[in-house]
């Protein structure tokens, strides 16, 4: 963010079970797992209600919010001074408090060790290749970098059916992984003295 602020609990992504919810909440109920989203929805402003954007108008990504959004406040605190929130989810925790709006209810046989890396980095670079990039049948889609969000753009790519995914990066150790996610080809630049474009 552009004014860091501490002290406050970081983290993005986890798997949770829901313990309480506050008046009003109808979507989860005790019990419920739940991925955190730090992108949420309100499912009322134009950018919910629209298939371009998921850019909430009201629970898009804000790193200088420090509390909730009902009143600003943090719900978490050390020896009665404030701690404060990060981007709506604050998961390096054992408890967190978030808006409703910034979790995703799932399936509860999901093991949620497993499934904590759809709340970013699956949904990320999967999203990014199928909902932007939209590859047509039989096109060619390069990856660069394939961490979990590139592997996860691979895996778009394809399910989207492209015929060529060149996977992109510096590890060498990274090209066998990158095949189980449909990359067809694997380039390390440093194997190359011209630029890979060429």
């Amino acid at each position: 963010g552009q004014n860091p602020l501490f002290p406050r609990i970081l983290g993005h992504e986890a798997g949770g079970v829901v313990e309480s919810v506050g008046k009003g909440v109808i979507d989860v109920q005790p019990g419920d797992h739940v991925l955190p989203i730090f992108t949420g929805e309100c499912k009322e402003c134009p950018h919910c209600l629209s298939e371009a954007s998921n850019m909430c108008d009201l629970l898009r990504i804000n790193t200088e919010r420090r509390g909730m959004l009902h009143d600003g406040h943090t719900r978490f605190s050390k020896d009665g001074k404030p701690i404060y929130h990060f981007l709506g989810t604050s998961t390096f925790s054992k408890y967190t408090v978030v808006h409703v709006g910034q979790v995703a209810k799932i399936n509860p046989e999901a093991p949620l060790d497993k499934v904590c890396v759809l709340s970013c980095e699956m949904s990320t670079g999967f999203g990014a290749t199928v909902n932007v990039a939209k590859p047509k049948k039989g096109g060619f889609v390069a990856v660069f970098g394939l961490g979990a969000v590139g592997l996860a753009a691979a895996e778009g790519a394809r399910v989207c059916e492209a015929s060529r995914i060149i996977g992109i990066d510096l590890n060498p150790n990274r090209s066998e992984e990158a095949k189980k996610f449909g990359c067809t080809e694997f380039v390390n630049p440093k194997d190359h003295n011209k630029p890979i474009q060429e």
